[in-house]
């Protein structure tokens, strides 16, 4: 075998094994869904979105929100309007029925087990207890479409007939 027969297949060879390396190393890198959607994730925007394509902001122009998915299938979400007004009394206890009244529906909390279908790309929320009790023992799809690793984006039904809800959030750092 001449220098250059030599030199050529111990290039084939390094580069096929840089090659093999590469491919295992990203395949080992791909995660499930799942895996990707663990972590606490910040509220950017949620949007009612219509059938003729119109939107409304659902908690404001500016909402807080915290959405988060453990790695032993436990959420929690929490979604409030910064848009609120400020109530008169520091007391809770002392709050009169219409200041109280105008919160509720600027805001939602819920918590429970989740489940994730790969196949379809949904987060199944089974509600456990929920600031708005019709909810509770309920199972609510969020469709999942799109995530990186700082961005989530879902969408799912509203109490309306027709009505997406659409929301972005990102992930917390």
């Amino acid at each position: 075998m001449n220098r250059r027969t030599s030199l050529a297949m111990t290039t084939t060879a390094l580069l096929c094994l840089v090659i093999g390396l590469s491919a295992s190393d990203s395949l080992a890198q791909q995660k499930s869904l799942k895996e990707q959607l663990v972590g606490t994730w910040i509220l950017v925007s949620s949007d009612l979105v219509h059938p003729d394509g119109s939107k409304l902001k659902q908690f404001g122009a500016n909402p807080k929100g915290i959405n988060v998915f453990d790695a032993n299938d436990r959420f929690f979400l929490m979604i409030a309007s910064a848009d609120n007004s400020q109530i008169a009394s520091k007391d809770p206890s002392k709050t009169n029925s219409e200041e109280v009244g105008g919160l509720i529906p600027e805001s939602i909390a819920y918590y429970g087990a989740y489940t994730v279908n790969e196949a379809e790309k949904v987060a199944i929320l089974h509600l456990e207890a929920s600031t708005f009790p019709n909810l509770v023992g309920t199972d609510q799809k969020r469709t999942i479409t799109s995530l990186t690793a700082d961005e989530l984006k879902y969408s799912h039904p509203a109490a309306m007939t027709g009505v997406q809800v659409h929301q972005v959030w990102k992930r917390a750092e």
